[in-house]
């Protein structure tokens, strides 16, 4: 299971729990216990999960508020029957941080010939992300680097780095116009123009 941090999750297995079972104990790891129940009563352990966990004795589940990474575990849930045997399941818990957003780095930016050569890199240190850049390619590139030369054209090319992991995605656009220029994005400018149409018009209605 995974599932971003600050989140709440359930941690349940996807069979009923043997019929009159004696105990029931959750581990945080093989020699944390995080709560037990014994006859008729759930008892919680000191530990970092204290007051943000609980047990639903019924079904086993264990819910878990507020998880951030170092929750990261395997847990298992033990069950004594009441024949004296042991049954035991264990669930895996990823918790990962959202990714956060990406700023495409310009490298390199020159003329090459009437050419425009563009090195660009959009990179988050100590993040374990999947990056993908997207460009005037036929398709995206599964990389944080892109280097490519432009012909000159009369339309202007933009470059978007995606990152993301499991549980986030976000990214980044930049926009260049002939030769070899950094511009803004075509949704900002759009933006920007309609609004110096807009406010006269708005002003001409008040004053009416």
């Amino acid at each position: 299971m995974t599932v971003v941090s600050g989140s709440n999750v359930t941690l349940d297995i996807s069979e009923s729990l043997p019929e009159n079972y004696k105990q029931l104990t959750w581990f945080y790891t093989f020699d944390q216990k995080i709560v037990e129940w014994d006859s008729g009563k759930s008892k919680y352990f000191e530990s970092k999960f204290k007051g943000r966990v609980r047990l639903d004795p019924q079904s086993g589940a264990l819910y878990i508020s507020k998880v951030q990474k170092e929750d990261n575990s395997t847990y298992i849930m033990r069950v004594l029957k009441k024949n004296g045997n042991e049954q035991e399941w264990k669930i895996k818990l990823q918790v990962l941080d959202p990714v956060p957003k990406p700023v495409i780095k310009i490298e390199k930016r020159e003329d090459v010939d009437d050419n425009c050569y563009l090195k660009l890199s959009c990179v988050i240190p100590g993040e374990s992300v999947n990056y993908t850049l997207y460009g005037e390619l036929p398709k995206e590139i599964q990389n944080s680097v892109l280097e490519t030369t432009l012909e000159p054209h009369k339309h202007s090319w933009c470059y978007t780095c995606q990152v993301s992991n499991s549980v986030s995605s976000e990214n980044d656009t930049v926009c260049f116009s002939p030769p070899c220029t950094v511009a803004r994005s075509f949704g900002v400018e759009w933006i920007a123009s309609w609004l110096v149409v807009t406010v006269p018009i708005i002003l001409g209605l008040l004053l009416i």
